[in-house]
């Protein structure tokens, strides 16, 4: 009777954990940047010395983008994703976050 409540129960988590991946590929609908990612890249276009929190916002912007910088990731086309993720996170700044450039 046990081993069917540990089964059940590990059978939920996995069903939540495939779900939760699923959902990662649907494109997301509105602004990617938060405004705390907007406010901190901001920032780091500045000549200010960077914040870890600064950093993490740009990885977490870096990561939206579809850079994944895990050392596990054997990726061939480093650096040409990381340079598209830039890229792109650089969009998304230009065009959501006008609040924050300045002008």
């Amino acid at each position: 009777m046990e081993n069917i409540r540990r089964s059940r129960s590990t059978l939920t988590a996995l069903a939540f954990l495939l779900a939760g991946c699923a959902g990662g590929g649907v494109p997301q609908s509105g602004p990617h940047l938060s405004p705390t990612e907007c406010r901190d890249l901001a920032a780091l276009r500045g000549n200010a010395p960077p914040t870890k929190a600064q950093n993490q916002s740009e990885l977490s912007a870096l990561r939206k983008a579809g850079y994944n910088p895990s050392p596990w990731n054997d990726d061939p086309n480093f650096p040409e994703d990381l340079h598209a993720a830039q890229r792109l996170v650089d969009h998304w700044f230009e065009t959501e976050c006008q609040q924050f450039q300045p002008g």
